[in-house]
C-alpha cells in the first residue's frame, strides 16, 4: 500500500513539471503558470518530468539505486520550483515526501552494501576440500542420520561447501499478534568454515525494515534497522548470541545436508528416529535432536535457544518440517514453521518457504 502511494506521488509530481515544459513551447495554454517560462527553462521542467517518472519504474523494479536520480530530480525540482515560487510553490509538498523516501532508500542501498561486503569476503576466504560422499564416509553416524542422508541424494554425490538460498515467509512479532507480516530473504552458507549471514526485508509499524544474522567464527551478530535507519537490534559477540547463531547454523544444514559428515558435528543415536548433533566451532558449542520418519525425511528439528539475550534460561525452539520437495537434485524440506515452546503455549513466529537453493561456485 505504502509502496503504491509512493509511487503515485512521484508519477503524478513528475507529470505536473509537464506543465513547465508546455507552457514554454506554448503547446497548450497553462493558467497556472502566469510567469514567462523560456525554452530552455521549459527543457529543464521537461527534464526533471522525466527524472520522476523514470524514479517510479526504477522504484516499482525494486532497484536499491533509485534513490540516485531521485536526489537530481528533487534538486532540480526544487530549483525550479524557487525560481517561479508563486505558481510553483505546492510543488515542495511531494518534493519533501519523496526526500524523505530517498533518504529511506539510500539508507537500504548503504545497509545491503555493507552486507554485500560481508558476503564477499566469506566466499573470497572459503577454502574447501572436493570429496564424494559415499556410503563409506556414512558408515559410523547413527543410522537414522545414514537414512536421511541416503533420502536425501546425497550419496554419489560431491560434498557441498558454499550454499545461497532464497526464503519467503510470514512473521509475528510476538505471540498476541493477529496479522503476519510478509518477509523475504536470502542466505549464504559456507561449510568447511562454517558461515552463514541472513539478510531480510519485512516491515514493522507500516515501516519498512531490514535485518541480518550473522555467524562466524563461532559468533553470532544481528542487526535489524527500522526504515534501515533507526537501529532496533544490534547485538554482537555476546555467549548467548553466539551459541543461539550456532545452533541456528546447525539446524540449517538440512538444506545442504553433506554438512553433517564435518568435523566440527558429533552425532549420538537417541532411538530409531532421532539423533542428537553437537556442534562445536570458535569456542562455542550448541546441541540440538533431529527427528526423522521410516522413510529418513526430517520431520522436525528441536533445541534449546536463548530466545532473548537477557533471557537466563534457553528456550525450547522447534523447527517442523512441513512441505519436502526435490531442489538441485537433493531432496530437501522446503515448507517449515519455527516455534517457540512458551509457559502458555507453543508460539508459531516464522512460517516460510525455500523457493531456491543454488550449492558450490556461489558468486554474489
Amino acid at each position: 500500500m505504502i509502496k503504491a502511494l509512493f509511487i503515485g506521488i512521484v508519477s503524478i509530481h513528475g507529470l505536473v513539471h509537464l506543465m513547465g515544459f508546455v507552457k514554454a513551447f506554448d503547446l497548450a495554454k497553462i493558467s497556472q503558470f502566469t510567469l514567462i517560462i523560456s525554452k530552455p527553462i521549459g527543457i529543464l521542467w521537461l527534464i526533471s518530468a522525466f527524472l520522476f517518472l523514470s524514479i517510479s519504474i526504477l522504484f516499482f523494479l525494486n532497484k536499491d539505486w533509485w534513490w540516485i536520480p531521485a536526489l537530481l530530480a528533487v534538486i532540480l525540482s526544487q530549483i525550479l520550483i524557487i525560481r517561479y515560487w508563486p505558481d510553483a510553490k505546492y510543488g515542495t509538498i511531494p518534493n519533501l515526501i519523496i526526500l524523505f523516501g530517498l533518504v529511506i532508500g539510500f539508507a537500504f542501498w548503504n545497509f545491503n552494501a555493507q552486507v554485500n561486503q560481508e558476503i564477499k569476503e566469506i566466499l573470497v576466504e572459503k577454502t574447501f576440500e572436493e570429496k564424494i560422499i559415499t556410503e563409506e564416509t556414512i558408515k559410523d553416524l547413527p543410522v537414522p542420520v545414514q537414512r536421511w542422508l541416503k533420502n536425501s541424494g546425497v550419496i554419489g554425490k560431491e560434498k557441498i561447501h558454499t550454499v545461497y538460498l532464497k526464503q519467503k515467509g510470514f512473521m509475528k512479532l510476538k505471540p498476541d499478534q493477529k496479522d503476519w507480516i510478509k518477509s523475504e530473504a536470502d542466505e549464504y552458507f559456507t561449510i568447511d568454515q562454517p558461515v552463514f549471514i541472513w539478510r531480510v526485508k519485512t516491515s514493522m509499524m507500516g515501516l519498512p525494515v531490514v535485518g541480518r544474522d550473522l555467524f562466524r567464527d563461532g559468533q553470532g551478530k544481528m542487526q535489524i534497522k527500522l526504515a534501515g535507519i533507526i537501529p532496533v537490534v544490534n547485538v554482537a559477540n555476546n555467549p548467548k548470541l553466539n551459541e543461539s547463531a550456532l545452533q541456528r547454523y546447525l539446524g540449517e544444514i538440512i538444506w545442504f545436508p553433506t554438512a553433517a559428515v564435518s568435523s566440527y558435528i558429533k552425532w549420538e543415536p537417541v532411538n530409531d528416529y532421532s539423533a542428537k548433533a553437537t556442534m562445536s566451532y570458535g569456542g562455542t558449542t550448541g546441541s540440538a535432536v533431529f527427528y526423522f520418519n521410516e522413510q529418513g525425511e526430517l520431520t522436525k528439528f528441536v533445541a534449546l535457544r536463548y530466545k532473548d539475550i537477557t533471557d537466563e534460561k534457553p528456550t525450547e525452539w522447534v523447527a517442523t518440517v512441513k512441505g519436502t520437495e526435490t531442489l538441485n537434485d537433493l531432496k530437501l524440506p522446503t515448507k517449515l514453521e519455527a516455534s517457540w515452546v512458551l509457559d502458555n503455549g507453543e508460539f508459531t513466529w516464522y512460517k516460510f518457504e525455500i523457493s531456491d537453493v543454488e550449492y558450490n561456485d556461489i558468486t554474489q
